[in-house]
């Protein structure tokens, strides 16, 4: 039988888990698990090749995050062989973090009281398919992922756990930190990302696109603008309108209790609710401008709405404009001796990037793009300054609004600031990887409409009905998870 130093020699070889990297000093927002691949040594004595391709080992390391991306679903929890009960998850994490990572892997794997795999999903691991039918050892690596990642997050304040202490908190924090998702703006009809069969991602997989980020990748709108430029149409914001939990923001702001609104949207709404700038920081930009990627040239994206409602690729009017016959002599723009162009100098427009038109040559024009944030692309200066260097030091309460919190690096934020802060949530679905505060699951307009109410605030907007009642819930098992649901009258 293994021993427990055995054991975790395994897992260790399988995978070296490492921590994360000096926030302060890189101004990066990433405190996500390394895995680095497995020893030479141990390829050698397999009699395996000891060098991988970068592919095969980002391959690797994709897939084992997936598995922890992909949190397991609390009503397939339960099933006795293959997953644990909720109360058995539960009680597995609380000894992890009583005994330790070392006791605890000489209590239930050295000991085979459990095996790997069923361990693994009281982490909220999804089992990945590329392991069906594989040893028990073969889980050891997803599973010292997932032991570390527990140990790692930050812990539930024990103090809060009723409405009651939601509404308390709300009314007596000074400076709160927002951060929302797109679960605010569905009740208006611009559908999240991730939501299974209605979310913009579900959409695509049905357009038959295999991995729908795809789409958002830098690189590839670099290479093949047309197909973002096919599918932007569907994400384009339609309306100035915005939700009622827009307008609670709003009214934070109005009380002056909102210290900032990190909204991971790009619709713009957050502005058009009366948002102040100063107040807001776009983590993924926006629909509001867009940029040459040639030369940079800035204009409001209202000036190519008209290509991406047609599916076309919006090129830049400067670009072409500077490529086109001179309108006197019928010749192309030439550069003089001083680098100046003989051209009449035009006045720039107020969103023009400040380039000098006549100091920058071009072969082509250059391809729009809307100024959102791309995987691939550095999130705006803004957000790691506020964060890093301002927000963390005032922050007396965060309530995260309509987000699952799956992309890096806004999902590290909650786990950033100091874990004596309360946080509060709210969403149609739980977040399984994150322990609040406490959870508020339903529509999230229900949920601050009901907040408000108890809190005697007054919340204006139009969705909200005058006479809504909303009925509240304990979720069994839980003393800090409830459900709102608006009764039908």
């Amino acid at each position: 039988m293994a021993t427990g130093q055995e054991v975790k020699q395994e897992v260790a070889l399988e995978g070296v888990v490492t921590g994360g990297i000096d926030l302060e000093s890189s101004g990066k927002l990433s405190q996500a698990v390394v895995v680095e691949p497995i020893p030479d040594q141990k390829r050698a004595s397999t009699g395996q090749e000891s060098e991988a391709t970068d592919d095969e080992e980002w391959e690797s390391e994709s897939l084992y995050e997936d598995a922890l991306d992909g949190a397991v679903d609390e009503d397939s929890l339960g099933h006795p062989y293959e997953t644990c009960t909720l109360e058995e998850a539960i009680a597995y994490r609380n000894r992890l973090r009583l005994v330790g990572d070392d006791q605890f892997i000489i209590e239930t794997i050295e000991a085979k009281t459990i095996t790997a795999k069923k361990l693994c999903t009281a982490f909220n691991i999804r089992l990945p398919a590329f392991l069906d039918g594989a040893p028990d050892v073969a889980y050891y690596r997803l599973l010292g992922l997932g032991i570390t990642r527990e140990l790692q997050k930050r812990v539930k304040l024990p103090q809060y756990n009723t409405i009651d202490d939601a509404v308390s908190l709300l009314k007596r924090s000074k400076n709160i930190i927002v951060l929302t998702g797109a679960g605010i703006s569905t009740s208006l009809g611009i559908p999240d990302f991730r939501s299974k069969n209605t979310g913009f991602y579900s959409q695509l997989e049905h357009l038959g696109y295999s991995d729908p980020q795809e789409v958002f990748d830098i690189e590839n709108f670099r290479e093949d603008p047309s197909k973002f430029y096919s599918v932007a149409k569907d994400i384009l914001p339609s309306t100035n309108r915005y939700s009622p939990t827009h307008a609670f923001i709003r009214l934070l702001q109005e009380k002056d209790k909102l210290l900032t609104n990190f909204t991971q949207n790009i619709d713009n709404l957050e502005g058009h609710a009366g948002i102040r700038p100063e107040k807001l920081i776009q983590c993924h930009g926006s629909f509001a401008t867009a940029s040459c990627l040639e030369c940079k040239y800035k204009v409001k994206c209202e000036e190519i709405y008209k290509e991406i409602k047609a599916g076309q690729v919006a090129l830049c009017g400067r670009c072409i404009r500077r490529l086109q016959p001179d309108r006197a002599s019928g010749m192309k723009r030439k550069r003089s001796a001083n680098g100046k162009s003989h051209s009449r100098q035009r006045r720039k427009g107020d969103h023009e990037d400040s380039t000098d038109d006549d100091d920058y040559d071009i072969a082509a024009a250059g391809v729009m793009k809307p100024d959102i944030t791309f995987f691939g692309e550095s999130l705006p200066s803004g957000f790691h300054e506020r964060l890093c260097d301002h927000d963390r030091f005032l922050v007396d309460l965060v309530i995260v609004i309509g987000t699952s919190l799956k992309v890096a690096p806004v999902s590290e934020v909650v786990g950033f600031l100091p874990s004596h802060v309360p946080q509060m949530f709210i969403s149609r679905d739980p977040c399984l990887h994150v322990d609040f505060d406490i959870e508020m699951l339903g529509d999230c307009d229900v949920v601050v409409a009901e907040l408000c109410r108890r809190a005697g605030w007054e919340l204006k907007h139009e969705m909200i009905p005058p006479t809504q009642e909303i009925d509240v819930q304990l979720c069994a098992g839980y003393v800090s998870r409830f459900t709102f649901k608006a009764k039908i009258a």
